[in-house]
């Protein structure tokens, strides 16, 4: 009986709930949407992400980071780079993003390039999106058409920033209902959270984890606790001691992308509680396989990783389709 009560619960938890527009087969977005209006876009974004990522690899995850943060409030459209105004409260300050969401000097470089181009026609909501496709494929992993056509917010929400964004320390049932309430499904979620492959993490987002249930979920594996030795001597258990000091979350090929992140989660070392939770909950019977499967198979991985960033990048703000625009800079609503 209690059995049936928790499947119920986890259930009625997991139907979804959309608030803004989600894939389907009559978005307004194209391939060739900048085909006579900015036919250089993607070449220009390419050739400057390449520079990009060379002066420091981890700027791929930060864009890529910066993205889904992006998605995951009102849709992708930009609202995450709008700065803080008299008139605006920004989603910079909001919890997820404050003192760890980076690239906006990214998008503002690569803007700039294509504004003196094309001024007026691409979207900072559409630079992003591709930019995250291009920092992808430099480190390692797959290529996706980008469909384009968005418009960029004249608002943002601090509020749905703080509620919509998964966050470190959270267990696997609420983060599946996150993606749920985006029009992603679990395999979504596991391929998307293997992103992680090339990303650091904060102290501040990991000790609860290593001062926590790491010894039990890697087997007291005499490998592993060298890498939890080292894990605490960066980062102390004392909050406020060395907070913003950082660490791969693939500790193994931390600058390529590949499915290495998934076999971390085997060994029980994933380094943040919510990737953890993917393959040790006991909630986890969905996504232990796919865990599986991914470390197994890096090709399967890759695939559903490109539809998966396809299907996220397609969550749209359907208000702003309607009275959206293309700002001449990214950072704030044009006047």
């Amino acid at each position: 009986m209690k059995l049936l009560l928790v499947i119920f619960i986890i259930h009625a938890i997991f139907i979804p709930c959309f608030a803004f527009d989600v894939p389907g087969k009559d978005l307004p977005l194209t391939l060739d949407y900048y085909k006579s209006t900015c036919p250089t876009v993607f070449d220009v974004t390419k050739k400057e992400m390449e520079c990009i990522v060379k002066e420091d690899p981890r700027n791929a995850a930060i864009v890529i980071r910066l993205h889904f943060h992006d998605c995951f409030v009102q849709g992708c459209d930009a609202s995450v780079l709008l700065d803080e105004t008299e008139t605006l409260k920004g989603e910079k300050k909001a919890s997820p993003n404050i003192n760890s969401l980076k690239g906006y000097k990214i998008v503002d470089r690569i803007k700039n390039i294509i504004e003196s181009e094309c001024p007026g026609i691409v979207s900072c909501a559409d630079l992003l999106t591709i930019s995250a496709r291009d920092a992808t494929i430099l480190v390692g992993g797959p290529y996706w058409d980008v469909p384009v056509g968005r418009k960029d917010s004249k608002t943002a929400s601090y509020e749905l920033a703080t509620t919509n964004l998964p966050t470190p320390e959270e267990g696997l049932v609420s983060i599946i209902s996150k993606f749920y309430y985006q029009g992603l499904s679990v395999e979504d979620m596991v391929a998307l959270s293997g992103a992680h492959t090339i990303g650091k993490a904060q102290c501040r987002n990991f000790r609860s984890r290593v001062y926590g249930d790491f010894r039990v979920t890697s087997a007291l594996n005499p490998v592993s606790e060298t890498y939890l030795a080292s894990l605490r001597e960066l980062c102390p258990e004392s909050s406020g001691e060395g907070d913003s000091n950082v660490t791969a979350m693939d500790n193994v090929t931390p600058n390529l992308f590949d499915n290495s992140i998934y076999h971390t989660l085997l060994r029980g070392e994933g380094l943040l509680n919510s990737d953890q939770e993917m393959y040790t909950s006991m909630f986890g019977i969905q996504t232990r396989r796919i865990v599986s499967k991914y470390a197994e198979d890096q090709v399967a991985f890759f695939e559903q990783f490109s539809k998966s960033m396809v299907k996220m990048g397609n969550i749209l703000n359907s208000k702003s389709l309607v009275d959206g625009e293309v700002r001449r800079n990214c950072r704030f609503v044009n006047t």
